[in-house]
């Protein structure tokens, strides 16, 4: 039997922070008190004394790249990075190649995972034009959701014939999740940067291009739609000062109908960083202006916006390097996402009750993933140990990620994570991952 005691952890939990002691038999979490002793003698003691006991974060939207485009990044690689971030779960998107459109391919992306998954892992359906069919066979315990591109991104899913939107809207019980930004809006906005630059267009007007309006417009109809048809609507990664006037805080969590995300991205860098990160922060949306991540900030403390997460994406370093118009979208997060939330407590601008709410269990209460996302007995033992006191540098050597760069390449962040337990095993600790692929695929209490 494998039997872990963590003592003396500030355990977050509810909204609440105690000391106290948790004990892990198996993959499940039996016993929390204040004080625990070890009932046998091959049970395995951590004194996580002065350190923060949080539940595993789960991502509710990476890009883990594989099949096809594993040069970028695969499962393995990807998961590694997630684990030795705090980050023990998570619900991977369709862009893949090829697209997970269909049950069978959908289906191989699960069996991929149950052999080479370090953390526990989701796959959601992916929807087109043409595949309504397909999209309603999906089953609604095993699979997270079903995912829409409204603006078109990394795998040229662009979902843009209205009828068939209705359709989808109106005739799953599922999650849907979207990425929302107009095409039409984009490619004015292009267009027009074009002619004013050539083939020169400076990385700096991404911003511009993949703007506010762009965004606002395909969010506001996607809500617009949802309400007509009752359907459950998830937004992913928001962007926009403007698009927070379309959520409320009126209603628990557990009724909304309508939920929204933000990503980590969007919470730190602002345009301003074009200048010096340049395609490293080339992300759709696009990061906006300081006035935008100030509002964005605002609306996930006071919880118009429920989630925060990653739009993990990786691209190589070869690929990032091209002229802006060339360089692909996205970038690497899932390793340093919960250490840089952990940042913004120490700056004041969030709790770390709060990064728990949003990173663990809201995830968990909005696809309601069956016993993950909290510190209970009975809940399956994924836990993560934050040194909050603990500074560390980002560097090459200490990426987990297989394309080998981060955006945050040369900060120091001061907290670290120490220990990460998926099920039950200790997958990290110490800057090392162990060669234990414990993740199991997420089931949902639907």
């Amino acid at each position: 039997m494998n039997r872990v005691l963590i003592k003396n952890a500030k355990i977050v939990n509810e909204g609440v922070i105690f000391e106290g002691d948790v004990l892990i038999e198996n993959d499940l979490i039996v016993e929390i008190s204040e004080s625990i002793s070890a009932k046998s003698s091959d049970c395995k003691i951590i004194d996580a004394e002065g350190n923060y006991l949080i539940p595993g974060a789960i991502d509710d939207q990476v890009h883990f790249r594989e099949p096809g485009l594993t040069h970028k990044g695969d499962i393995e690689s990807e998961s590694r990075a997630a684990v030795a971030g705090g980050i023990t779960s998570y619900i991977e998107q369709p862009n893949t190649v090829p697209n997970a459109v269909t049950q069978e391919i959908l289906e191989e992306k699960y069996q991929l995972a149950a052999e080479k998954s370090y953390a526990n892992y989701s796959f959601m359906m992916g929807a087109t034009n043409d595949n309504l069919e397909e999209v309603l066979k999906t089953n609604p315990k095993n699979v997270a959701g079903i995912k829409i591109f409204l603006g078109s991104s990394t795998g040229n899913m662009l979902v843009d014939d209205q009828a068939t939107l209705e359709k989808i809207f109106s005739s799953t019980p599922m999650l849907i999740a979207v990425h929302c930004e107009d095409e039409a809006t984009i490619k004015a906005n292009s267009e027009k940067y074009k002619e004013e630059y050539g083939d020169d267009v400076p990385v700096t007007v991404h911003h511009l291009i993949r703007s506010e309006e762009a965004c606002y417009l395909s969010s506001s109809k996607a809500i617009e739609l949802a309400k007509k048809t009752g359907a459950r609507l998830h937004i992913f990664h928001l962007s926009t000062a403007k698009e927070m006037d379309l959520f409320t805080n009126k209603i628990p969590l557990e009724e909304k109908k309508i939920t929204a995300e933000v990503c980590v991205h969007h919470l730190w860098f602002t345009n301003d960083d074009y200048a010096t990160k340049g395609n490293f922060i080339k992300w759709n949306p696009a990061v906006k202006t300081a006035n935008d991540r100030d509002a964005l900030w605002k609306a996930l403390l006071d919880d118009r916006i429920d989630v925060i997460a990653t739009d993990h994406a990786p691209h190589t370093l070869e690929e990032k390097k091209q002229s802006y118009l060339k360089a692909p979208s996205g970038g690497p997060l899932v390793q340093h996402a919960v250490v840089a939330m952990f940042e913004a407590f120490h700056q004041g601008k969030i709790s770390v009750e709060k990064i728990v709410e949003k990173m663990c269990h809201n995830p968990a209460k909005i696809f309601k993933i069956e016993k993950r996302g909290f510190i209970k007995e009975g809940y399956y033992a994924d836990l993560v140990i934050v040194n909050a006191g603990l500074p560390w540098g980002v560097k090459k050597e200490n990426i987990f990620a297989k394309c080998g760069w981060s955006p945050f390449e040369g900060f120091t962040f001061k907290s670290r994570i120490t220990h990460t337990f998926v099920n039950g095993q200790l997958v990290y600790n110490a800057f090392k991952v162990k060669n234990i692929r414990a993740g199991k695929r997420l089931l949902f209490d639907r």
